[in-house]
This record gives C-alpha cells, sequence and structure tokens, in this order.
C-alpha cells in the first residue's frame, strides 16, 4: 500500500518547539533527521516497521538567539501558507555562522577603533546627576587607553577630564573609584588643580575604607612627587603618612612605604627631608609580619642611607641577624650584603670576608629565590676564590635537576658564568648539565653545552660536538654564536683537536644563517690560523669554499684579505688563486676590488706565481669598475721591473708596509695633481716622513676632548698585538733597521696613576737591541712639554750600551705618545741588568685664553722607577700541539731540581704561580688541574732567541696544603735549561 504525504507543516512545528524548549542532545540536525526520515520511509510495502535511523553525531546546540529566531521564523512561514521548515532551517544557518562571527570579534582587541574625539564626548556621562559606575569605569578605561597608546590630551581637554572625573568622588563605587584614582595618577593634575583634588584624597585617607585609605595615599603622593611646591603640603600630611606606615593593615602600610620611596626619587626640594624623619616608623616597619610591608620597609630604608657607606654597614650588620623573614626582603638584604663586601678589600691572610657567613647561611633558605640570590652574590664576588665557590656551586648543581624550567635556567647560566673563571669549580656539574642537552628549553641546552665545553677534558670533545650537531639547527643564532664562541675557547685550550673542531665549524659555516652568526664562525676559524699553525691550511681552505657562495659583502672582503696575507705563505698557495679569482668574475665591485689586491700579494710574495698574476690583472684592466680597474693598473706596475716600478715604492706598496704618514702622503698627491700635467711619474721617496706638529690652538681644543670624553688618559698602555708593534716601530725610521722583533712585554708604569706626569715602558726585544718604548702623558693644562726624552743610567746594566735616543718633539696637555731608547747587546745574548730612569723635557707655559705656548721655556727633569730586564724578558709563549714529540727530540740538554712552594689553597693556584713566574706557555691543557688533586704534571713550552724550550712540573700537595715541586726543563742550548732554575730559585 502506497504511504501518505508527510505532514511538513506539524514536522516543522514539532522542529521548532524542540528547538524553542532548549538544547538537545542531538543538535537541531537530528532532530530533524529523526523526524523526516520515519515519514519520507514511511511503512514497507508489506506492512512492516520501517527500520530505525542511522545514528547521528551529536552536534553543538544552538544559540539561545538562534531557538527563538527559528521558531517566529516557522510561525510567520507556517501563517504565510507553508515554507515554515526551511525559514527555520535557514535561520538556524544564519545564525550558527553569526555566532563563528562573535567568537571571532572576541579575539580581536575591545579597543579597536576608538577615537580620542568620541572617547572625550562619551565622557560626559560624568556630569550625569545619576551617575551609571559601569559606563563611568569604561569611559575612563578607554581614556586611560589613549593616554598609554601616547595618545596627548591637550590643556584644555585635560582640565575637563580632569574636572570631570573629580566629580565621580560622590559615587560609592567601590570598582568605579579605584578607575578615579588612576584616571587622576595619569592626568598628573597642575598646580592651580591640586588643591580641588587634595581635599578629596586627604578625605578618603582618612577614612574608615583601607581600600580608599591606600589608594589616595598613593595618588596623593604622586601629586605631591611632582607639584614643585609640593614638600610644604606634605609637612601638613606628614603625621598622616607616619601613622600609615605603622598601620595594621598591610595593604596601607605598603602603599605608604611605596609612595615614601617615589619621593625620595622625586628629587623635589625639600621633600627627601621630609621622608628622612620617618626613620623610626620605618625600623618599625621592617620587623613587621607581613611579607610585603618588611620587603617595601627595607627598600625605603636602604634608600634613606644610600649615600652614607658606614650606614649602609650597620644596617646590614643589625639586620642579618635573622630579624628579617620575608623571602623578598630576605633577596634585597643579599643584595645590599654583597654590596657592603663588594666595597670592602678581601683579607689578605685568607680568612673569610665579613658577612661572607650570612650569604652561606642564605644558601639553606626555604625559599628558592634566596638560595639563588646568595648564590649569585657569591658568585660575582670580587676575587672570589674557588674554596668560596664550592657551597653555591653545590646548591646551583641541586637547581639543575629541578622540575622548574626557570630555576635550570637560572642554575646553568650563572655556573655558564663561573665556568669562564673558573672551570675547574664546575667540574663536578658535568653529569647533570650533560642531562639538559637534551632540555625541551633550548635556551637551557644550549647553555649546558657551552658550559661543558668550557669546562669538559679532551676526551669528552668528539662527544660534545656530536650532542651539538643534533641541536644546532633548532636554535637561534644568538644562541649559535655562544656555542662558536665557546669552539674556539676549547680549540685554543686543546689544540690538538683542531681538526676535529675546524671540521665541525666548517659544516655549520656551510649551513644557513644571518650576518652576526656567519661572522662569528669567520673570526673563529681567523682567530685559530693564527693561534694554532697547524690549522692555517684546512682553515683557508673551509674559507675559500665559503666564498664561494656568501652572500654578506663584509664577510667576501675579509677573506679575500686573510688569503691574501696567509695563502702565500702556504705549502701550496697556486691552488687558492682559483677561489679569488673566481670572486673577480662573479662578484659585486667591492668584492672584486678586494679579490685583485689578494691577487697582487699571490704575485708579490710568490715569485714563481707573479706571471700567472700579472695575466689575470691584465684582464682586471677592462673591469666595469673604475675601483677595480685603478687598483689592477697600480699593482702591475708596482709588479713591474725598473724605475717606473721603484718610483712608485715597489712590493712594499702591496704589502702595506710604507713607513709614510697617510696626512703627508695625501698632501704630497694633491700637489702633484695641482700641479697639472707632468711627464714625471710620481715619486714616494719625496713625501716627507716626519709627523706634522698640530697648532697649539688644535692641541689644546683635542685635550679639551678628550677630557671630555674619558678624561686624561693617564698614560696607561694598552697592549698590543706584536703585528700591532711591528708596524708602529717600523713606521719610526730610526728603529725601521733593527730586525725582526722577538718579543714585546707588557706596559710597566714608571709613575704614580695621579701624578703630574705619567709614564710607562714597554720592551721590545730584537736580536741585538732592547727598545724601551716610554709613553708619556702630560697632565698640567697650563703646560707643553718639548724634547721629551727618558736617561737610562747604566751603571748596574754593564751589558748595554746606549746607540739611540728618539725624542719626543712635543707633549702637550692631554696628549699621550713614546719616545723610545734603544740599547745595544751583543747578538744572541741574554744581558741582564737595571736601568736608573729619569724623564727630561723643555717646559713651555701655556695661555689658557689664546691656547698659544710661550717662546720660550725652561728644562726640567722628573724621576721615574728603575726598569729592569729580567730573564722572563726573553721568553716567548709558543704553545705545542705535541708535547711529546718536541720533548723527545730534546733529550740531550737536560736540567733536573727540586722545590718547595709553600702553602697553597689548591694545586690549580700552585699551577697558576708556575705559569706566571716562568712565563711559558701550557700545553695540552695541563693548566687545568682536576678537582681535589693530589698530584698533577703541568707541560710547558716556548722560545729563547727562537731556542725551543720545554718544561715539565710536578706538582704534589700533602695534608698540610704543602707544596713541592719537581721541574725538568730541556732545551736546545743546556744554558737555557740553567736560566729556566734561575727565575725560579731567584
Amino acid at each position: 500500500m502506497d504511504c501518505a504525504p508527510p505532514d511538513i507543516a506539524s514536522t516543522a512545528r514539532s522542529i521548532a518547539a524542540a528547538v524553542a524548549a532548549g538544547p538537545s542532545p542531538y543538535g537541531a540536525s537530528a532532530i530533524a533527521i529523526a523526524s523526516i526520515a520515519p515519514a519520507r520511509s514511511g511503512g514497507s510495502s508489506d506492512g512492516t516497521e520501517a527500520p530505525a535511523p542511522p545514528a547521528v553525531a551529536p552536534l553543538p546546540p544552538a544559540p539561545p538567539a538562534a531557538r527563538r529566531e527559528a521558531s517566529m521564523a516557522y510561525q510567520q512561514q507556517d501563517e504565510l501558507g507553508g515554507g515554515g521548515l526551511s525559514g527555520a532551517t535557514a535561520v538556524l544557518r544564519d545564525a550558527f555562522k553569526k555566532d563563528e562571527e562573535d567568537e571571532y570579534m572576541d579575539d580581536m582587541s575591545p579597543f579597536w577603533g576608538i577615537e580620542k574625539g568620541a572617547v572625550l564626548q562619551e565622557s560626559r556621562v560624568f556630569h550625569d546627576p545619576q551617575l551609571d559606575a559601569r559606563q563611568c569605569a569604561q569611559v575612563i578605561t578607554k581614556l586611560l587607553y589613549l593616554i598609554n597608546q601616547g595618545e596627548a590630551l591637550t590643556k584644555t581637554e585635560a582640565t575637563e577630564v580632569f574636572f570631570a572625573t573629580t566629580k565621580l568622588f560622590q559615587s560609592k563605587d567601590v570598582s568605579l573609584r579605584r578607575m578615579v584614582y588612576l584616571m587622576i595618577k595619569e592626568l598628573s593634575p597642575s598646580a592651580d588643580e591640586v588643591i580641588i583634588v587634595t581635599s578629596s584624597l586627604m578625605k578618603d585617607m582618612n577614612g574608615k575604607i583601607d581600600l580608599y585609605r591606600a589608594n589616595a595615599v598613593r595618588v596623593l603622593c604622586k601629586i605631591l612627587g611632582q607639584d614643585s611646591g609640593g614638600s610644604s603640603l606634605l609637612v601638613q600630611i606628614e603625621r598622616y603618612l607616619k601613622q600609615a606606615i605603622v598601620d595594621k593593615n598591610p595593604i596601607v602600610a605598603s602603599s605608604a612605604l611605596c609612595s615614601g620611596l617615589h619621593l625620595l626619587k622625586s628629587g623635589q626640594a625639600g621633600v627627601g627631608d621630609v621622608v628622612k624623619r620617618w626613620s623610626n616608623e620605618i625600623q618599625e616597619a621592617v620587623h613587621s609580619k607581613s611579607p610585603l610591608v618588611q620587603f617595601h620597609a627595607l627598600a625605603l630604608l636602604h634608600q634613606i642611607r644610600s649615600n652614607d657607606r658606614l650606614a649602609i654597614s650597620k644596617l646590614v650588620s643589625s639586620l642579618t641577624r635573622g630579624t628579617v623573614r620575608s623571602p623578598l626582603a630576605q633577596v634585597l638584604l643579599v643584595r645590599y650584603t654583597a654590596q657592603v663586601i663588594s666595597e670592602s678589600t678581601p683579607p689578605s691572610d685568607g680568612s673569610d670576608r665579613p658577612f661572607f657567613d650570612f650569604l652561606e647561611s642564605c644558601l639553606r633558605h626555604k625559599g628558592e629565590m634566596v638560595i639563588f640570590e646568595a648564590a649569585r652574590a657569591i658568585v660575582n664576588m670580587r676575587d672570589v676564590t674557588s674554596r668560596e665557590l664550592a657551597p653555591a656551586v653545590t646548591v646551583l648543581q641541586l637547581f639543575l635537576s629541578s622540575s622548574k624550567p626557570v630555576l635550570r635556567f637560572a642554575a646553568v647560566r650563572t655556573l655558564n658564568r663561573i665556568a669562564m673563571t673558573h672551570p675547574l669549580a664546575v667540574t663536578n656539574c658535568n653529569i647533570d648539565m650533560e642531562s639538559l642537552i637534551s632540555d625541551q628549553n633550548r635556551s637551557i641546552a644550549t647553555l649546558a653545552i657551552t658550559t661543558l665545553l668550557k669546562t669538559g677534558n679532551e676526551s669528552s670533545v668528539d662527544r660534545l660536538l656530536k650532542q651539538i650537531t643534533n641541536f644546532m639547527s633548532d636554535i637561534q643564532d644568538e644562541f649559535k654564536i655562544v656555542v662558536v664562541e665557546a669552539v674556539r675557547e676549547l680549540c685554543l685550550k686543546f689544540p690538538q683537536k683542531h681538526r676535529v673542531l675546524m671540521n665541525f665549524l666548517s659544516s655549520i659555516l656551510r649551513e644557513e644563517g644571518g650576518f652576526e652568526y656567519k661572522k662569528a664562525i669567520v673570526d673563529t676559524i681567523i682567530t685559530l690560523i693564527g693561534e694554532i699553525p697547524e690549522t692555517k691550511e684546512a682553515g683557508l681552505g673551509h674559507l675559500c669554499e665559503f666564498i664561494e657562495d656568501c652572500e654578506f659583502t663584509y664577510l667576501s672582503t675579509q677573506v679575500l684579505h686573510i688569503l691574501g696575507n696567509e695563502a702565500p705563505k702556504t705549502s701550496d698557495p697556486a691552488r687558492y688563486i682559483r677561489y679569488i679569482y673566481n670572486r673577480v668574475i662573479l662578484e659585486n665591485a667591492n668584492v672584486r676590488a678586494s679579490a685583485v689586491s689578494a691577487l697582487a700579494k699571490f704575485g708579490a710574495l710568490v715569485e714563481a706565481l707573479r706571471p700567472r698574476v700579472v695575466l689575470l690583472l691584465r684582464r682586471c684592466l677592462y673591469d666595469s669598475d673604475d675601483e677595480v680597474r685603478d687598483r689592477a693598473t697600480l699593482y702591475l706596475k708596482a709588479l713591474g721591473e725598473g724605475e717606473e716600478a721603484a718610483a712608485m715604492g715597489g712590493l712594499p706598496v702591496l704589502l702595506g708596509e710604507l713607513d709614510i704618514p697617510l696626512a703627508n702622503f695625501e698632501e704630497s698627491l694633491r700637489a702633484y695633481i695641482d700641479a697639472g700635467a707632468t711627464e714625471q711619474a710620481f715619486d714616494t721617496n719625496t713625501v716627507d716622513r716626519t709627523l706634522p706638529e698640530p697648532s697649539p690652538l688644535e692641541q689644546l681644543k683635542a685635550a679639551e676632548q678628550g677630557a671630555g670624553v674619558g678624561g686624561v688618559s693617564g698614560g696607561a698602555s694598552v697592549a698590543k698585538s706584536g703585528a700591532q708593534y711591528r708596524e708602529q716601530l717600523s713606521a719610526v725610521p730610526e728603529l725601521a733597521a733593527l730586525g725582526e722583533l722577538v718579543k714585546s712585554s707588557e706596559p710597566q708604569r714608571l709613575t704614580e696613576e695621579d701624578t703630574e706626569y705619567v709614564v710607562s715602558v714597554i720592551k721590545h726585544i730584537f736580536p741585538e737591541h732592547i727598545v724601551f718604548q716610554f709613553d708619556c702623558s702630560n697632565t698640567i693644562a697650563e703646560q707643553q712639554l718639548s724634547e721629551v726624552s727618558v736617561l737610562m743610567d747604566t751603571a748596574d746594566a754593564e751589558d748595554f750600551e746606549e746607540e739611540a735616543q728618539v725624542v719626543l718633539k712635543s707633549m702637550p696637555y692631554g696628549s699621550s705618545a713614546p719616545t723610545y731608547a734603544v740599547m745595544a747587546r751583543a747578538e744572541g745574548a741574554l744581558a741582564m741588568g737595571k736601568f736608573y730612569c729619569t724623564l727630561r723635557f723643555n717646559v713651555k707655559e701655556v695661555d689658557p685664553a689664546t691656547g698659544e705656548a710661550e717662546e720660550d721655556g725652561f728644562d726640567d727633569e722628573y724621576q721615574l722607577e728603575d726598569v729592569e730586564v729580567a730573564a722572563t724578558d726573553y721568553i716567548v709563549r709558543q704553545p705545542l700541539s705535541n708535547f711529546k714529540r718536541s720533548w723527545d727530540e730534546l733529550e740531550e740538554g737536560e736540567a733536573t731540581d727540586d722545590y718547595g712552594l709553600g702553602q697553597r689553597d689548591s694545586l690549580q693556584s700552585a699551577v697558576e704561580s708556575v705559569v706566571s713566574t716562568l712565563g711559558l706557555a701550557p700545553c695540552e691543557g695541563s693548566d687545568a688541574v682536576p678537582p681535589n688533586a693530589r698530584s698533577h704534571t703541568l707541560l710547558l713550552a716556548g722560545t729563547v732567541m727562537d731556542l725551543q724550550v720545554c718544561a715539565s712540573v710536578k706538582l704534589g700537595m700533602d695534608g698540610a696544603r704543602n707544596v713541592a715541586m719537581k721541574l725538568t726543563v730541556r732545551a736546545e742550548d743546556e744554558g737555557l735549561c740553567t736560566l729556566v732554575h734561575e727565575i725560579v730559585s731567584g
């Protein structure tokens, strides 16, 4: 039998009723399916019951508004004659879509699109007789948002908003009152408006509602701190503020204390004196039971006494006896204690510093932040010893296994800082830090791996590099730079591991990265090339591969410069030319110019390659850039032969060995060009080699500028590298013919720091001479010195003979310049002795108004400290990558002796003392002593006048901490073995 047509209207009514009744567990769609499906299927032709509809997954319930709209839509459609179901379904669909849009709008800022003008119009609701607290609070919120976003209110607008806001004091709504306080603080009323609001604030401050009292104190003190006449009003309310400091309610007390801090920092005249009169009340608040009150009271008390070191010391002394219980206040007390310790001189007898026992007791505190603050204070102490570091390292090691990432990060970062100066103190934490390499926080993992690189031993290098490689691609460039710097230090510490470390650097150099990251890798490779000769060819090869695909012009030019200086000195310089000439073909103009200069250096240093280099340079003459063409032309002329090349300076032009001041060179070139066309080529021999002397007025201006930047330099020489000294000395004609510089000593002061004339000396060792460089500074503004020299008496230095003096022509106020004394000695002789030194000069008075010096002067002298030439001045540190091989080669000349070094804190301090005394370089990382070791072998190496010296130092410590040393020295000359032993015995 055929089924009857379904009753669409009744089905729609049931759906609408179900929707209007509330959310169904199956949702609106499930109701529709369940209602319509049986009606459409009806019964089977044989009268059996139709099968049940398939189960439908529940959908989210329709919003209430959607249910109402669906019901209304059905009724409207039904009244119009059907179609109620389709109308209700359409409304439900639109309602769901609308609800999704509302959720999107919820993610947007509630302040999006607001304008100042519209908000100022809305602020008129502050004048309504019947205030709507909710609406007023919303308007204040919008105004605060605009102000904090930098939207400036005009004077008129600010005044209108301020007066309107003061009317809101009549509202009793607590939330609105708090918003009013915030608004008044932000508006910063002027002096005319202060009197209007202070009466309301003082009324709230003396009221019974603690919330009003606390906020009123804060706002009132903020206004007084900005008002120039605030001190008079502050005196009037001082009594109320003192009462607030000792109030039983901690919120009120903290508000008063914080207000006192802000008043002190405001700098208003008289305000600070008023706050200092609250000391008794603040002292009482320090002993409050409230942690927050104690914290703020201690901060204010320290701020009051901050300019009195003795008062701070007394404060720390009184509070370290256990009266402070608040963890926050305890952290402050630890910081103040560290400040007192830093200002005191460490005891010379090895006893504990003052208050160190308090810091050590804080390491056992219940609060984690107190423990960490105490550990950090100990770590940051000046001249901290390994014994003092031990308890701090122990608690930081416990933090490494904490479940809190912030504690792990803080601990590993602090240990990383310790490892820079005391790597042996951190070695006990290596096992815990290795577990942090796989930490999910990559900042923690990076710090852990870099710390391990600084503290690990030679056997762990390969394993650590494998672990680094696994996560290098997951960290940011700033952390990668930290890893690269740690690898550089590790390679310098263990030179024999240079192959593994250099391969690691080359692999990360090929990866993606920013400029700073790539620059750090290139700088590291260049450093290793200079410090470890065995890495030169491998390092230059990696740099050649890098510039093939380098996108940074600066790095390309830097690498090309290194290739030009170092590659010609390798065993096979020809292999590098291809990489350099590729840059001429493929790169921009700056890189092409650098490549041309590098090629020219190959032609200058490698005569066999000169024809090939000349051929390549001729091709560069047709380059599109004029700088490239000019360089190619210049270098072709310099590489040529005959008078033309000699007139240009020849090879010294390429190698940068010209001893011509640039100012004089430029002046001569300008004169040559201004003279017009000439048949004679420019001759560098015609350029004046003497430095031009500035006028007295220019000297005075330079001195004033120098004093404005950092004061007079004081003559303290800054240690330079051998290459810098070599370049500096070669520019002095009297010193240019002395030969190859062997060694330069560290600067040594010959005067006190605050004397009229400050002088320091540097000893430069040459094969047959010693050059004494006296760096002199004039600290007297009214004097100009000239003809400055140092007289060296050789009464106690008979093996020396004075050969030359380089006089300093002029030394104006604020300037620092060298004068030289050249002492001759027998070739290869290790002459020693003491010189009695006197500074000689001519003094001319300077007119402060004009800066002109008088024509007539007078001669004067100034006594300097003695200068001594010792055996260590001839020793050059020269670490060996394979100490055993060099040791075996020197077995013919050997000297052994035993010494006692007395009591020492540890073997590490004994090792440092031996290295400093002998002046030799530690080899194979033997200067690092394992913790708690009772014996150790130190390997040292160096050269004396190009003769190899090796030393094996065996150290042992007994129970009383007495250290014994057995020193064995081997050298190419037996006399050198005796010399090293004399250094120790002397």
